[in-house]
């Protein structure tokens, strides 16, 4: 999953219904520093998944709390020049209602997406940073997110306490797992 603050996060008022639109990914756009890595999104990375797969729009990844999906007709999805949008028209339910209005008043802004990698490529900066390329993902969600931001899961949290614990440097081993995995050499800092 990834967060951001959403480009663009509104509740549209029609006769007939409310909508929500939001851009919970940005082609282009070099994420925030992520476990000693980066990220940008390729503009032709959603293309196929937005046509096969089953989307739901979710309010914190939460499955519990479903606004919409794609399979339904109560979520478009669309790529444009700028990133993936979403536009959802959530269900007539009282926390439904109470997120529209969190979203007219400006306390939730942010968007995000779950996902899984298809395609990827991975380069080493002159200065030691990895950037990952997302070139094919499989989308499962876009979210309305309460903090746009990456948060740790307990799992991690309790992996990073035992590394330190054991004098084990969380930085340079987690650089060291993401450059194995993308198939780049380890140098002798890795391995120290």
């Amino acid at each position: 999953r990834r967060y951001l603050v959403a480009e663009e996060l509104r509740v549209t008022p029609t006769e007939q219904v409310n909508q929500i639109t939001l851009y919970p990914a940005l082609f282009n756009s070099l994420s925030e520093d992520m476990w000693g890595m980066r990220e940008t999104i390729k503009p032709s990375a959603f293309n196929k998944t937005i046509q096969e797969a089953d989307v739901r729009a979710l309010f914190n990844h939460n499955p519990d709390y479903v606004l919409g999906r794609n399979t339904a007709g109560t979520l478009d999805l669309s790529t444009g020049r700028k990133g993936l949008r979403a536009t959802v028209t959530p269900p007539d339910t009282q926390w439904a209602n109470d997120l529209m209005e969190s979203i007219k008043r400006g306390d939730i802004s942010g968007g995000s997406f779950g996902f899984q990698v298809i395609k990827d490529t991975w380069t080493e900066n002159d200065d030691g940073s990895l950037l990952r390329e997302l070139n094919e993902v499989k989308l499962f969600d876009v979210s309305i997110v309460t903090y746009p931001a990456y948060p740790e899961t307990n799992g991690s949290v309790a992996l990073r306490s035992a590394m330190q614990a054991n004098g084990i440097n969380n930085e340079r081993f987690t650089r060291a797992l993401l450059k194995r995995q993308a198939g780049l050499p380890l140098d002798a800092e890795d391995c120290a």
